[in-house]
């Protein structure tokens, strides 16, 4: 069995969005839309959805028209974030800007759509 992943201090968090633009925190979640039609978007879920299997582990992903919003933390730790999840964010945006999703950079969607 593998040891259970870090918390980070918000030091370091701060830090490791300074290497993510457009990723922003989100109380113990990190965040980021991107836009793309419809279809499109679905098709990115199961692209990060494979990598997030390959990895072992996952966002969460809200798909609405045209927007694709994902969220990440690291439920194993009590939902914190750790260095598992700027890993992910990175996958993300390389699987993202392969599949030409445009990125809605420092926002996020308003809960009640």
């Amino acid at each position: 069995m593998s040891a259970l992943p870090v918390p980070l201090a918000d030091s370091e968090i701060a830090h490791r969005l300074e290497a993510l633009p457009g990723w922003v925190r989100d109380g113990d979640e990190i965040t980021r839309t991107f836009t793309h039609t419809y279809h499109e978007c679905v098709h990115l879920a199961v692209y990060v959805a494979a990598k997030a299997r390959e990895v072992g582990h996952h966002p969460d992903m809200l798909i609405t028209w045209q927007r694709i919003e994902f969220r990440i933390t690291t439920h194993d730790v009590g939902r914190k974030l750790t260095e598992m999840d700027f890993a992910l964010a990175r996958e993300i945006d390389r699987i993202a800007e392969a599949a030409g999703a445009t990125p809605v950079d420092g926002t996020h969607r308003d809960r009640e759509l």
